[in-house]
């Protein structure tokens, strides 16, 4: 079954490039990107790979753990990661699950009917503190991800966890943001004393309330 936005990510015991990992107690009170790769030793998960390993401050700002996954084993990811850290010029600092037996691409059923049936396609998987699903991505195998997109909506979805607002389309940290409708303009007023434009009486903008 698909696993939807909301729902309970599944937790799982696994070994990883940096040992075994019980997933929610490894996730602790912050958030967390769960991403898969097609297979190790392949281009464009190289490329990927790099970049998130170049970007890790950055999750780490927001309080984002990240962890990465392919259905090979423990001892190939090793050697693959001297070939990311070679041509990436970078060095891999998060943790790769191993999953040759395919529990865990099962469990959050990474593995498309239409693609072939040991390989993972590239999905992404964003977990709150709570430990339910926030946001969920899926990649062909031929398509690199674009990490700067993730990044922008961890910062959306922390913000509005926290604050009745909406980000409106490519809206980027420190942007205005939307008054959610279930606010009415009289509590509006005291939630976001910055104040509100209303644009129309269900578009209603307001400065991001934490800037």
């Amino acid at each position: 079954m698909a696993i939807r936005l909301g729902d309970e990510a599944p937790d799982f015991t696994a070994e990883t490039t940096e040992g075994t990992i019980s997933f929610h107690e490894w996730i602790g009170d912050g958030w967390a990107v769960l991403f898969s790769h097609p297979a190790d030793f392949t281009p464009v998960c190289t490329t990927e790979l790099g970049t998130v390993a170049k970007l890790k401050s950055e999750f780490e700002k927001r309080n984002v753990k990240i962890i990465a996954l392919s259905v090979d084993p423990v001892d190939a990811h090793d050697r693959w990661i001297g070939d990311i850290n070679e041509t990436q010029n970078t060095t891999v600092n998060f943790p790769l699950i191993a999953d040759p037996e395919r529990k865990v691409s099962d469990l959050y059923d990474m593995i498309h009917p239409n693609a072939l049936d040991n390989l993972t396609v590239r999905s992404v998987f964003v977990i709150g503190p709570d430990k339910k699903v926030k946001l969920t991505l899926t990649y062909p195998a031929s398509t690199g991800r674009n990490f700067d997109e993730i990044l922008r909506v961890i910062d959306s979805l922390q913000l509005t966890a926290e604050y009745s607002v909406a980000t409106p389309a490519n809206w980027t940290d420190g942007e205005d943001c939307i008054v959610v409708p279930a606010v009415s303009d009289e509590d509006a007023r005291s939630k976001f004393p910055k104040g509100f434009e209303t644009v129309k009486p269900y578009l209603r903008v307001t400065p991001q309330p934490n800037r």
